[in-house]
C-alpha cells in the first residue's frame, strides 16, 4: 500500500488541498507545518504514525488494525 496516494485519495475525497491540511495541523497543534514538510515526507515516505494519527484526526477519520484473514 502506497500511504501517500492513500492519504491523497482521502484528502480529495475530504475536498482539502495539502495547503489546507498543513494549515488545520498547525492550528490544531499550535505549531507551524509547513505545506512543503508535509509534501516531502508523503513523497519520500517518512512520514511517522503520530503524523498519519494527526492527518487522519483533522480530515475525519480513524485507522485501526484489522487482522488477516488466514
Amino acid at each position: 500500500m502506497d500511504l501517500s496516494k492513500e492519504i491523497r485519495k482521502l484528502l480529495i475525497d475530504a475536498d482539502l488541498t495539502l495547503t489546507q491540511l498543513s494549515q488545520k495541523i498547525s492550528q490544531s497543534k499550535n505549531k507551524h507545518y509547513t505545506v512543503q514538510n508535509l509534501s516531502q515526507k508523503l513523497k519520500n515516505g517518512t512520514i511517522n504514525a503520530k503524523e498519519i494519527e494527526i492527518i487522519l484526526d483533522c480530515i475525519g477519520y480513524t485507522a485501526y488494525f484489522v487482522p488477516k484473514n488466514k
